[in-house]
């Protein structure tokens, strides 16, 4: 309804005291964390710091999309970083060759989930849609969980607009067959990513 309250994943798993990224046994997951300067709760705190003092995980590695984990770059290249609250080492998945834009899969085997938490736009070229695309290839090889953390659709699921991508012209800016307006959020572009293109993640 209209007037409801909306809480975005980072929310609901903190309410459920990050149940889904602890183990049964009580050891402690290593966990991965896609994010940028979006990855925030209804309070304002940074995804990357909530995952940090968590029960039960250690956040060991974080992953910087386009214009990196601040959001502040404007640039071809984005290097590896350190954030400087938690001290857990940023990798970069943006550069000028599609190599560079995907996980590095000795970092990936090295952890037990990755999370995805970064606000969409609700557009077919936002990038960070591809970003989602290449983390759910990635973590489909060694069998690694992907959990995205949703967030509701900036311009609304109401409309679905523009045209269908050509077949063949996926790219960076066009990962999927979409229409430009897909109405979608970021949670069911994965399902949809992972069903259509067979990628078979553990989502």
């Amino acid at each position: 309804f209209r007037n409801g309250s909306v809480r975005n994943g980072i929310d609901v798993l903190a309410q459920r005291n990050f149940d889904l990224l602890r183990a049964s046994d009580g050891k402690k997951r290593k966990i991965g964390l896609v994010t940028n300067h979006t990855g925030l709760d209804l309070q304002g705190r940074r995804t990357i710091d909530l995952l940090a003092n968590a029960p039960g995980i250690e956040l060991a590695a974080i992953f910087s999309p386009e214009h990196g984990v601040t959001g502040k770059l404007d640039t071809g290249f984005v290097g590896d970083t350190v954030d400087a609250a938690t001290r857990v080492k940023v990798y970069s998945v943006y550069g000028e060759t599609d190599a560079k834009r995907r996980p590095p899969l000795e970092v990936l085997k090295g952890l037990d989930a990755v999370v995805f938490d970064i606000q969409d736009a609700g557009v077919r070229f936002y990038t960070y849609e591809t970003t989602l695309g290449y983390f759910l290839e990635a973590a489909a090889q060694p069998g690694i969980e992907l959990i995205v953390l949703d967030r509701p659709n900036p311009i609304t699921g109401a409309f679905v607009q523009g045209p269908m991508l050509d077949p063949g012209k996926e790219s960076f800016v066009a990962y999927h067959r979409l229409p430009v307006r897909h109405g979608m959020t970021i949670g069911e572009l994965a399902k949809l990513f992972n069903a259509e293109r067979n990628i078979q993640a553990r989502l």
